[in-house]
Parts: structure tokens; sequence; C-alpha cells
């Protein structure tokens, strides 16, 4: 009689997990790298990162578990509208933290808009300077808004608690020969998980890097570029996913032929822009949900 009840109780433990795991299968999302159970739906212990689908170039908007917001980079001019649009679709009207990777037009094109149409905090960029108008207006912008400019370089931390780190890892060097180096490169970790923001840095920068840079979700450097993302380098940051900020059927080929087989090799999950819209990364500092086919930015004509 104790062994059938023994059995009966064994059975209905195994029986409750079967029925638990086909529960939770349920809500799986099979376009998505999903870790855990747990929902993910109270912003205010949830970190949102929207790699914003912006064309030919860089855009990532960033609801910060603290309430704050931050954008790396705003793409080129066309897109600044649509990029405020989403923002304040997300139901934010400021941006606490404005990171300008480095003075190229794919990544600070659109910037004039959001510093005048966005309340506006703390401002960081490279000591990298640039001829061109778009860098001209940018920085007319900043100074008309009485807004100040913080230098981003390695070392600095932009904020810091007990859950959430927010840490500039490059550049390293005062001078480069080419303006993708000075890119500004952003490591957010929260909780037992990370994120890596590349910038168009190449594998110069790669190298220079001494700081940690292990991170679950990587955004490649220049767009998916060969110059960018070298073994090496993905070995050190260990990556889950990669996304590629790039646009469909661009001049330049990104994202490059070696650097996508690197990624299948190394089996790291791959998203890009241009095929699959904005791709969306959430955490709670433990689970990590990743989802494609969100909407694109509008551009203007």
């Amino acid at each position: 009689m104790k062994r059938k009840l023994k059995f009966k109780s064994a059975f209905c433990v195994i029986l409750a997990i079967v029925t638990a795991m086909l529960f939770c299968s349920c809500n799986f999302n099979f376009d998505s790298l999903y870790e855990g159970t747990q929902s993910l739906e109270s912003k205010e212990s949830t970190l949102t990162v929207h790699y914003l689908d912006v064309g030919q170039g860089d855009s990532i908007f960033i609801e910060l578990p603290t309430n704050e917001t931050m954008l790396i980079d705003a793409s080129v001019n066309a897109y600044g509208n649509g990029i405020v649009q989403y923002i304040e679709e997300q139901g934010y009207n400021r941006i606490d933290y404005l990171v300008a990777t480095h003075p190229h037009a794919d990544h600070i094109g659109g910037m004039r808009k959001v510093i005048k149409s966005l309340e506006i905090g703390k401002i960081y960029m490279p000591k990298a300077t640039s001829n061109t108008n778009t860098y001209k207006k940018l920085l007319t912008e900043i100074k008309n808004e009485g807004l100040k400019i913080n230098t981003a370089k390695a070392g600095e931390t932009i904020y810091e608690d007990e859950d959430l780190g927010i840490y500039l890892l490059a550049p390293n060097s005062e001078k480069y020969d080419d303006l993708n180096n000075y890119s500004a490169v952003i490591r957010i970790v929260y909780g037992s998980r990370a994120f890596l923001f590349m910038g168009d840095a190449e594998k110069l920068s790669e190298k220079e890097i001494t700081a940690d840079i292990k991170a679950d979700v990587l955004k490649l450097g220049h767009h998916g570029s060969s110059t960018s993302t070298s073994k090496e380098f993905l070995e050190r940051v260990q990556p889950i996913a990669a996304v590629a900020s790039c646009g469909e059927n661009n001049d330049y080929g990104h994202p490059h032929k070696e650097t996508v087989e690197l990624l299948e090799k190394e089996g790291i999950e791959f998203y890009r822009t241009d095929t699959m819209g904005t791709i969306i990364a959430t955490s709670d500092g433990n689970f990590l949900n990743i989802t494609k086919d969100n909407p694109s930015v509008e551009k203007e004509d």
C-alpha cells in the first residue's frame, strides 16, 4: 500500500511539472530569443532597448528601469522627426542621456530635431570634430538650447547604482585617423544582463578596450561591416544575440558576409533592422526577451 501511495505521489509531481512546462511553452514566442517564463510588463523594473529601423543609420532608444530614458544616435536628418514621434508614442517627452557616438551624418543627422523637440538632460559626445554642416548645425542647436557637452571617453560612468550601471568603454585614445574609431562605446549592465553598443567602432578600437565587455546583446560596430567585430572581440563579448542597424539594399553591402558567417559560426542569434524592422530587447535584469518585426521609424521624403 505504501508503495502505491509513493508511486501516486511521484506521478502527481511529474504530472504537475509537465503541465507547468506545457503552460510555459504556450507563452513562448518563437520569433524571439527568450530565457525564462516571467512576464516583463512593468516599466518600473524593466530595461527596454529599441534598436530603431532608421535605414542606413543608427538610433537606439532605451527605457531605463529608473524611469529615465537614453538615446544613442539619431540616424540621418530625414529620420529626426520620426524618431521624436516614436519616442513620444512610448510615452516620453524627455531624453535624460543623449549620446552622439561620433560626428558622421548617419548617426547625428536627426539629433538636432530631437534636441529641438524634446527636453534634454545630459549630452555625451567624443572629442572628435567634423567640418560638415550637419555637425556644425548640431553644435549650434546645443548652444541655442543652453546645453553643455560631456566628453565621451573610456572610463567615464554615466549612471550607477546597485542594479544598473551605464559605462563608457571607448574611445581610449585622443587621436584616430578614422572618425569611426572615435565612437563612444557604451555598456549597460542591469542585474545579471548586459548590453553593448559599439557605434561605428572598428577593430582598432575593439583591441584598445581593456574593460569588461561581456554582454548578452551586442549592437554590432559599423552596421555589421567586416572592418569591425573580430573573432577575438566576439570571444571576449560572448553575446547571445547581435543586432545590425542597416538600410535595405544599402550601397555598402552591410552587414558584410564575413560578419554574418562569423556570427553563425559562433552560434550567435543574429537580428538586422533592414529585414526585420525595429528590434526590441527587454529585460528585468534576469530574463531576456528579443522581438523583431516591430514598427519602423517614419522617414520624411
